[in-house]
């Protein structure tokens, strides 16, 4: 994208973060009927950046029903929920505060994105920007680019990096959204709306090693080893997981 339009694409949020307009198109879900047509994805804007500890913890702050030591158990895992953080309103150092949150369940995702006067991304609308590179707006199907995020996936670093106005959140892809991939797992609306194998409820009688494989039945594109990653860690959540490397990122 021109840096001119990139500028033009950015606009300010409620609380002065960045957004990205992602403009409309068509996308080919990962899973659909051979012969379907494209799917279509109305505009939309998109956080630039992950949501960072020092943003949640101004909504914490502002919303004491969703500090660590008072969330409710059907609201988030509290065994897992902001658990590296020091306290309920301690959440680090001045670097810490700049990394993007995790440990949040998906109702307390969808709760912080509310109060910033937003919404959780569709999953298709978080897959439609996710599948762009920095130089083209719908990479899923070029090798290097599957390789990059395999690369990106398998080397998380621990903990994350600060994100900082030099770009520690990694390259802008071509709509100037950042982070996507090489950072933590996000949330999306309907995190479960799409079936690898069954449902997230009672997956635990299930023999993982013999149907492993079945996830890439109906798949329209089984080189995609990334998709799959990504919607086989949606299928196995529910509402109230709190995973350590699971954050959060706001459209609107």
């Amino acid at each position: 994208m021109r840096p001119i339009l990139l500028a033009l694409a950015m606009l300010p949020s409620v609380t002065g973060a960045e957004m990205v307009r992602v403009p409309a198109g068509t996308y080919r879900p990962l899973y659909g009927r051979p012969g379907d047509a494209p799917t279509v994805v109305a505009a939309f804007h998109l956080d630039r950046d992950p949501a960072t500890r020092g943003e949640y913890l101004a909504f914490v702050r502002a919303n004491p029903t969703w500090r660590r030591g008072a969330v409710k158990g059907v609201l988030a895992d509290r065994r897992a929920y902001l658990a590296d953080w020091r306290g309920d309103l301690d959440a680090g150092d001045a670097a810490d505060l700049r990394r993007p949150v995790t440990g949040v369940s998906w109702f307390a995702a969808r709760a912080y994105c509310a109060w910033r006067g937003k919404r959780l991304p569709t999953v298709l609308e978080w897959e439609y920007a996710a599948a762009a590179s920095a130089t083209r707006r719908d990479a899923a199907r070029q090798p290097r680019f599957v390789q990059q995020l395999l690369t990106l996936y398998t080397t998380r670093p621990h903990p994350l990096p600060a994100i900082t106005a030099a770009g520690a959140a990694g390259v802008a892809n071509h709509y100037g959204v950042r982070g996507m991939h090489g950072l933590a797992w996000e949330w999306t609306a309907d995190f479960n709306s799409v079936l690898v194998s069954d449902d997230s409820r009672g997956v635990g009688a299930r023999d993982h090693d013999l149907f492993c494989a079945s996830a890439a039945i109906g798949a329209t594109d089984p080189a995609n080893y990334p998709a799959f990653l990504r919607h086989a860690l949606r299928a196995g959540l529910t509402g109230r997981a709190a995973v350590e490397t699971l954050g959060v990122r706001c459209a609107a």
